[in-house]
């Protein structure tokens, strides 16, 4: 294989400065492609070059040909997807060849074999992995539904539904019942088109309340694979994860077995490159089963770099221009234990309802030992609609877990973001929590500790005027006490009170309907005139490559219809008003 000499960084946020870091340790070239709502991003300033491919959102970070285009017209010998977007796209990667450019990751068919849910299970039986009862593709049309309530009556609800090439928690719906799975199945095939262009669903047994545990693996060209260790990445939000912790707190004989399973796993499908083998335990019997292989760089493996000092970008790089492997598994150590935690611009006590549109006011990250932030926000900043809601990842390291524990909540303490609300108060309410400060979580913690959610609403400590520039005053000098999204940021200054979750449920049986998440307007399914029954789709909202339907609560007439498709609309903004029969 070819020496690299310039990566084109086929991503953005983050992750898309993450790579560009490493790159540049490396001394090699790098070159970013980005669409217009990214215009002002903070990596394009560190680039070699940097390419506007379209105005997007989305679909040109996911059109293969003017990565491509970019990749030849800019010269770079390598491209690296970074993490979703066309990251486990075997086509992609198949273009990239044929291109003559080197794909930063496995070969496009590992990467087919193991998209594919349904093979990838049958990879790992072959491999006398233990795996999750679950379907075959489920067939289109009233096929599939049939199928699918076939096997849920057979192992019993509730069961999942996953998208073929799915990952990173996009495009999976539960279903309790087979009305839920009516609703659901059509859903669950417009969310995975979405987000991976390929709409085939599969149907899963759910296996509730287990710990979500992954292998990190790498694997060269020469047959040699190591696995770095383990994370434990259970505590999450809508089959996202949100706090991610290594090594996973299982004893050591069941952690071994998890990492000779990862590796026969890799050797099984003939993985080459970075990956992570992701497994659910159960927290009582500590028996273990197959999810899936992602076949990618993943969003929390800055605790296994923290952890073990290996720069993954860099062993990404290097294994695809055919380098031997210059880590044995011998002197692979973890040296403590590591929190990451993802700080989204959502509103957790309205279900993590997005922030879109708002600006970062002000921003003032943590610093102090341990603390590594992967941030790309800055004050000023404006949380995209058309994009996920991260805004930074931040990574504590420490000797033993309850020193982890203090020192994430200090430096959680010390991040200072106003404008949107975001998930750091929730963390912190977290870091009290008993159970999390024992290690003593799985992937139902949110639910089964409600209470986590009645946090306080933050307040920020008296700070100079000076460092908020949009709001100083004549007493610029002094201390003024300001609140983080009440009406006190200081006298004659108001903002505006976002209306709550329960407002707008309240509000739907009158018969005013609102969006209950900032996002586009993707299907209008009525018109002013149309009767409508309590349960009919009104409205499909996508939000952060999620599709919301909005549904009525009563059964009347279409008075009003606000919205048409292809806008854009905020959190609360009115939709539809329909007239109650009487």
């Amino acid at each position: 294989m070819k020496a690299i000499r310039k990566v084109l960084i086929a991503n953005r946020g983050e992750i898309a400065l993450r790579i560009v870091r490493t790159v540049k340790e490396m001394g090699l070239d790098a070159i970013a492609v980005y669409e217009s709502p990214d215009s002002n991003a903070k990596y394009l300033s560190l680039v070699d070059h940097a390419i506007n491919i379209g105005n997007g959102p989305r679909k040109d970070y996911l059109n293969i040909e003017k990565i491509i285009d970019a990749a030849c017209q800019s010269g770079a010998d390598a491209i690296h997807p970074g993490y979703g977007f066309l990251s486990e796209n075997p086509d992609f990667a198949s273009a990239c060849e044929q291109a003559g450019i080197i794909f930063i990751g496995p070969p496009p068919k590992v990467i087919r074999d193991l998209g594919n849910k349904v093979l990838a299970r049958h990879l790992m039986t072959k491999a006398q992995v233990p795996v999750i009862p679950g379907t075959r593709q489920l067939p289109p049309g009233n096929a599939g539904l049939v199928a699918a309530k076939d096997f849920a009556h057979e192992y019993g609800y509730p069961v999942m539904l996953k998208a073929m090439a799915g990952g990173g928690g996009r495009g999976i719906r539960k279903a309790h019942t087979d009305e839920e799975l009516d609703v659901l199945i059509p859903l669950a095939r417009v969310e995975a088109l979405s987000a991976f262009n390929d709409e085939t669903i599969f149907a899963e047994k759910c296996i509730e309340n287990a710990k979500h545990v992954e292998v990190q693996i790498i694997a060269d060209h020469h047959k040699n694979i190591v696995h770095l260790g383990t994370r434990d990445c259970s505590i999450q939000r809508r089959h996202q994860k949100l706090v991610e912790m290594a090594p996973a707190h299982l004893p050591p004989h069941i952690l071994e077995k998890l990492h000779k399973a990862a590796i026969a796993a890799a050797r099984q499908s003939r993985f080459t490159n970075v990956g992570t083998v992701e497994f659910l335990v159960d927290p009582h019997t500590y028996e273990f089963w197959f999810l899936e292989v992602n076949t990618r760089l993943q969003v929390e493996h800055t605790v296994t770099e923290v952890l073990t000092g290996v720069d993954l970008v860099r062993q990404q790089i290097l294994t695809a221009q055919g380098n031997q492997l210059d880590i044995e598994q011998e002197g692979v150590q973890l040296q403590g234990t590591a929190i990451e935690v993802r700080i989204n611009a959502e509103d957790p006590k309205n279900r993590f309802m997005p922030e879109g549109g708002k600006t970062i006011d002000l921003y003032r990250p943590p610093g102090g030992p341990g603390v590594r932030l992967d941030e790309f926000a800055y004050q000023g900043y404006v949380v995209p609609k058309e994009y996920d809601s991260l805004l930074a990842k931040m990574t504590i390291r420490a000797y033993q877990w309850p020193q982890t524990v203090q020192r994430l909540k200090r430096a959680l303490n010390d991040f200072l973001i106003t404008g949107p609300k975001t998930t750091i108060p929730l963390f912190m309410a977290i870091c009290d929590e008993t159970d999390f400060c024992q290690c003593m979580f799985d992937t139902g913690y949110l639910e089964s500790h409600p209470a986590i959610m009645d946090y306080p609403e933050p307040v920020i400590r008296s700070t100079r005027l000076d460092d908020l520039a949009s709001y100083r005053t004549m007493d610029g000098a002094h201390y003024v006490p300001i609140t983080a999204d009440g009406v006190d940021w200081h006298e004659g200054v108001k903002q505006k009170k976002t209306p709550t979750f329960a407002e707008i449920e309240s509000i739907a049986k009158i018969g005013d309907i609102r969006a209950p998440v900032s996002g586009t307007v993707s299907e209008v399914l009525i018109e002013i005139g149309d009767k409508v029954e309590d349960g009919d789709i009104l409205i499909v909202l996508e939000a952060m490559k999620m599709h919301t339907h909005i549904v009525s609560e009563v059964e009347g007439v279409i008075a009003e219809v606000f919205v048409a498709e292809g806008e854009t609309v905020e959190f609360g903004d009115p939709l539809i008003k329909i007239s109650i029969e009487q």
